[in-house]
């Protein structure tokens, strides 16, 4: 099982990529005091509370995102390394969402269930400002979620929807090339 000082460290050399090019120790320091990046770091602490069977502090975790961060991330959600809040402002995620690795949220972002069925993200997913992701919806691998989309049917792997409800505009990877 990978340590969430592991996952911390991965989630900010991601952010680092992802808001500067690069991951060096300078990038680091910036994206580490960059917007988003504080919710990120405390909701792998919970995350880690609840895997050692800590449900105080892992209420605790969840509820300094939520009060002193503006950032709700449900107590069991799952993501994998390189999880990004690029700003964690209004995001919103239910405890029963799982994600993969380098996943992008930004701000204002919803991911929530419908009854109790929860969204299921790939690697490599981008959520854009404002867009809400809801019920049992997977979302593929390299799938890009444009700005203020409303996504409630399954997303395939490397395209980007947009709209309301979303609808793919463009295919874009190795799929693409295929076409």
């Amino acid at each position: 099982m990978i340590t969430a000082l592991t996952l911390m460290l991965e989630d900010l050399r991601q952010k680092s990529r992802w808001q500067h090019g690069d991951d060096g120790w300078k990038a680091m320091l910036r994206s580490l005091l960059s917007d988003g990046t504080a919710s990120m770091i405390v909701y792998r602490a919970m995350q880690a509370s609840r895997r050692r069977g800590h449900p105080a502090l892992e209420m605790a975790f969840n509820k300094v995102n939520s009060a002193l961060l503006g950032c709700i991330i449900g107590r069991g959600a799952e993501f994998g390394p390189g999880f990004v809040l690029a700003h964690s402002n209004g995001v919103v995620i239910n405890g029963a969402v799982r994600g993969g690795r380098d996943i992008v949220v930004e701000h204002q972002v919803t991911i929530g269930a419908e009854g109790r069925r929860s969204p299921v993200l790939g690697d490599n997913v981008f959520i854009g400002v404002g867009a809400k992701i809801i019920g049992p919806v997977h979302v593929g691998d390299g799938a890009k979620i444009g700005a203020n989309a409303v996504v409630v049917k399954d997303v395939e792997a490397h395209t980007t929807v947009v709209g309301v409800p979303a609808r793919c505009v463009r295919r874009h990877g190795p799929e693409a090339a295929q076409d």
